[in-house]
């Protein structure tokens, strides 16, 4: 039996195999053991189908059933919201095609009460694009999808590209040398005498009020000097030319020795962790006395050379050319003890010196590159502003192709004013820089987008006195970035519990019609350092009756604000007591009750205020009405004599009052 079923069912388990062969092992079903198909069992009857089923269907057909079903993931047709941050009500309310109202609407149930220009949060905008059947995604481009893949890149700490460079491709580069110390040492005449030029004699009133960047060629190679203004106001300047620097030269006048600035710039310097050299400045004057000057730097941290210390001092004379060229020296050597080196073909990253609005050109900056190579062309972003170099400038006034590591250049293509010392960064594209740009004004200005501070019954009285004060109002502009920051900080500074100082509007530029109507709708003034007027705007200067003041120093304009502030101040009236009389006998006259008086002391003036005072309590105050000697009417009664007196409608003398005599002086207030 066995035999034979083999012989029956041979042809059709070649067919098998082949199946088993593409099926996985998943066909023995097919051919069931002898013994199951001899048995009774129900399921016996059936082996001749189950044989015939391999030889009727086609091996694909076999194969279906084999995989696992797959379980299909519905398929969401919601519509998916994209809004970067930024999410205003408005521009979320036509993506979901509705009307504002309809978006308020629906904010208010969820006790969220916004107007249709402000921003909402974006777990806010999640539950009202779920309940209008969308789908809220964040933005990630701050992950570094999309086109902002160069955006980590920007951020990168330039120390990470330093790392990875190969020690072939850095290069010497020039030392950053700063000039620092107190107002008038000689910083500018020394640079003068380095440079050979005349820039102290073009600084009004003889003093630096910007930061000024220049390139000295000398020998084999060039040193960048950095001269900052001395004045106490522009500390933040100093300290932004220290951050910047490899050296520092503290300039020193031999005939005045150590400043409070020179000791501010000290610990710029200190701070910064740069090397600090000692010029002392005037030693062909008289009074010059160089040993007193080692003593003070040796106080501050400062021990000379020559008495046993490691800071260089040189003996200079800016008008008299004298040490000159060993102060050079000193700071060659010190450069190549510090071996400074970058890398010109990387990425160019600049720091901005200053920056400044120029007639023609726009918003310009001064910057110095701190590794790579800045050249004409390549787009960049600064602070929350990007742009593409149109045009670089070297301190000589001429245009060049590029800018290596250590020099400075004025930059002429930014989308806005940057602030000093922003960090210009090279982007990839000029669509990335703007993109990036973008993003950083926006987020500006959502900062911005503060609730304003309700009155409280605790600071209600606060806000009354407030409002009582007096204020100065102003529209402050400035020719360059660093001028406006130090005048800004500098009238910060002007404190009074009298009268207030507020700056309306500050801007870099010339002064201009929008200006003057600033001015004019807050009743303020106009004040410029160092700016033109436009015709446009003087005109109408005239017309609304607007003050304009330029200065061009410093401290004249301060000096001249505070004494603005103080004469807007109501003079205080004085009381001074001039004499005392007191009342012997009252008279009733036709006219009324007179007093008849004998003068204790000082004087009685006709031209005095008085008062009637009553066991040292005063029960009236007024002028004199009548002031006699027997019949006569006089001007003033002395002590020791009788009179009669006559204080305005009063009448209501009694034996022993007091009557004393005053006089009110106008006291101009001090802030």
């Amino acid at each position: 039996m066995p035999t034979e079923t083999l012989s029956l069912i041979e042809p059709k388990e070649k067919k098998v195999r082949k199946v088993e062969a593409d099926g996985g092992g998943r066909t023995r079903s097919f051919l069931p053991p002898i013994s199951k198909i001899s048995a009774p069992a129900p399921k016996a009857e059936a082996p001749a189908a189950r044989i015939e089923a391999p030889v009727a269907i086609e091996p694909e057909a076999i194969v279906e059933p084999v995989p696992e079903p797959v379980a299909e993931e519905p398929i969401d047709d919601r519509k998916v919201i994209h809004i970067k941050p930024p999410i205003i009500v408005k521009d979320l309310a036509a993506q979901l095609e509705l009307k504002p109202f309809q978006l308020i609407k629906d904010l208010m149930e969820l006790n969220i009460f916004a107007a249709i220009n402000q921003a909402i949060e974006p777990d806010v905008a999640a539950k009202v694009c779920e309940k209008h059947g969308a789908i809220f995604e964040r933005d990630k481009r701050k992950t570094g999808e999309g086109v902002h893949t160069a955006k980590p890149v920007v951020v990168e700490p330039p120390k990470k590209k330093i790392t990875e460079e190969k020690p072939t491709e850095l290069q010497s580069r020039p030392p950053i040398i700063t000039m620092m110390g107190h107002v008038d040492h000689g910083k500018t005449s020394l640079l003068d005498a380095i440079r050979k030029s005349r820039v102290a004699a073009g600084e009004a009133g003889g003093i630096t009020q910007h930061i000024g960047a220049y390139s000295v060629n000398r020998g084999e190679g060039s040193i960048t000097f950095l001269d900052t203004p001395g004045h106490a106001a522009f500390t933040a300047m100093r300290a932004r030319g220290a951050g910047v620097t490899d050296i520092v030269v503290l300039v020193v006048a031999a005939d005045d020795g150590l400043m409070p600035q020179t000791i501010e710039a000290i610990n710029h310097a200190k701070a910064a962790k740069v090397t600090i050299m000692v010029a002392i400045n005037k030693v062909d004057l008289p009074g010059a006395n160089v040993d007193r000057v080692k003593g003070q730097l040796q106080e501050h941290g400062l021990t000379p050379e020559d008495w046993g210390g490691e800071t260089i001092c040189c003996e200079v004379s800016a008008t008299k050319g004298i040490g000159i060229d060993n102060l050079l020296e000193s700071m060659a050597l010190q450069a190549e003890v510090l071996e400074l080196k970058a890398n010109p073909g990387d990425d160019a990253r600049c720091t901005v010196i200053e920056a400044q609005v120029e007639a023609g050109r726009g918003p310009t900056a001064t910057v110095i590159v701190n590794t790579g190579t800045l050249k004409v062309g390549q787009a960049f972003i600064c602070g929350n502003y990007g742009g593409k170099v149109k045009q670089l400038i070297d301190d000589l006034g001429k245009p060049v192709k590029e800018a290596g590591p250590a020099m400075p250049v004025n930059v002429l293509g930014f989308s806005g004013l940057p602030h000093a010392g922003d960090e210009l960064v090279v982007m990839e594209s000029e669509r990335d820089a703007r993109t990036l740009s973008e993003e950083r004004l926006a987020a500006q200005r959502t900062d911005k987008l503060t609730s304003p501070q309700r009155a409280r019954l605790e600071n209600l009285f606060e806000t009354l006195a407030a409002e009582q004060k007096k204020s100065l109002q102003i529209v402050l502009k400035a020719d360059v970035q660093g001028s406006l920051e130090a005048l800004s900080t500098a009238l910060g500074e002007i404190k009074s519990k009298k009268i207030t100082l507020e700056i309306l509007h500050s801007a870099v530029g010339p002064i201009t019609e929008s200006d003057v109507l600033l001015a004019s709708a807050s009743n303020a003034v106009i004040i410029g350092f160092s700016v033109k007027v436009e015709s446009s705007a003087s005109q109408i200067a005239k017309r609304e009756g607007v003050q304009i003041k330029l200065y061009s120093i410093i401290y004249e304009l301060i000096d001249q604000i505070k004494e603005a502030m103080a004469g807007m101040l109501d003079p205080e009236l004085r009381e001074s007591i001039v004499g005392h009389a007191e009342v012997k006998q009252v008279f009733d006259l036709t006219k009324g009750k007179v007093a008849g008086c004998m003068v204790s002391d000082g004087r009685i003036p006709r031209s005095a205020r008085a008062r009637v005072l009553r066991k040292r309590q005063p029960i009236y105050d007024g002028g004199l009405a009548t002031l006699r000697r027997f019949q006569d009417e006089v001007k003033e009664v002395r002590a020791g004599l009788e009179c009669g007196i006559r204080l305005g409608d009063f009448t209501e003398y009694e034996v022993g009052d007091i009557i004393e005599a005053y006089t009110l002086e106008k006291v101009a207030q001090t802030l």
